[in-house]
């Protein structure tokens, strides 16, 4: 890594944001030091761009936001989808069909850039949301974008519905989760936080080792292991603490302020 990383890619929910869901004084002064220093901010994020701008505006950052597990590429400035990687519809009436099989009762949503499409077994609704839900009697009938397929199964755990789930969707799609217990995130094939991560740094010519990353959940762990520096949460899942190259402090202690802080004392 050079002198201070060029990018630093955050997840936000668990890792930048507190549990109270805002960014701290100390972590929006460490992200504009950070800034000044010469990094681009780029959030990586499982959140649909509705759900990143008003953070984006705590946070004081601008420029590119990667949404929805890599699926979306988003322009903070302009309120712009720059680009989406959206599932095959026909693929994702496949996977459907598997997560019935393995999850009888599962609930489907779809996440299409800018809504989200419910059907009636999908029980989850976000309060801050809600003027984006549209419900439907099956999101396959809708000719809208498959950003994000949902699948909530209130009667497991999102490790439990994974397990069940992953051998029989195989390489049709990736599938992942990040904290809500009893759901599931399905994009198409290839498409990653990672792998939407590694081709802008590509466009900008930034290297991976000119990266530094910060994530808590099963979706962060193929960022942290892209990055020159991969940093877990104290507060992560097992899975990421595990496989993870560096550790910080909880993302209610501002383990990602702390990093950086340390990064630019070291410079």
């Amino acid at each position: 890594m050079s002198s201070f990383p060029r990018i630093v890619a955050t997840d936000l929910d668990g890792t930048l944001l507190s549990d109270a869901g805002t960014v701290t004084p100390r972590t929006r002064q460490a992200l504009q030091a950070a800034r000044a220093a010469g990094a681009e901010i780029v959030f990586v994020t499982a959140r649909a761009p509705r759900g990143v701008r008003d953070i984006a505006r705590q946070a004081g950052v601008s420029g590119t936001a990667i949404c929805s597990n890599g699926a979306v590429v988003y322009d903070l400035a302009t309120d712009e989808i720059t680009r989406q990687y959206p599932l095959d519809p026909r693929t994702a009436r496949q996977v459907a069909e598997a997560l019935a099989l393995a999850l009888p009762g599962v609930g489907l949503a779809v996440e299409t850039g800018r809504n989200i499409l419910v059907e009636a077994a999908y029980t989850r609704r976000i309060e801050h949301d809600l003027a984006f839900y549209r419900e439907v009697e099956s999101v396959f009938d809708e000719d809208r974008p498959i950003v994000k397929l949902l699948a909530l199964s209130p009667a497991h755990t999102a490790d439990e519905m994974y397990a069940a789930v992953a051998a029989s969707i195989g390489d049709l799609a990736e599938v992942t989760y990040s904290g809500m217990e009893g759901l599931l995130e399905i994009s198409a094939a290839g498409v990653t936080k990672a792998v939407t991560l590694g081709r802008l740094c590509a466009e900008r010519g930034v290297e991976a080792g000119d990266v530094v990353a910060f994530g808590d959940m099963p979706n962060d762990l193929a960022v942290l292991l892209y990055a020159g520096a991969g940093y877990a949460m104290a507060n992560a899942h097992p899975m990421v603490l595990s496989a993870a190259g560096h550790r910080t402090l909880s993302n209610d202690e501002d383990g990602v302020a702390v990093v950086l802080e340390n990064l630019l004392a070291a410079r």
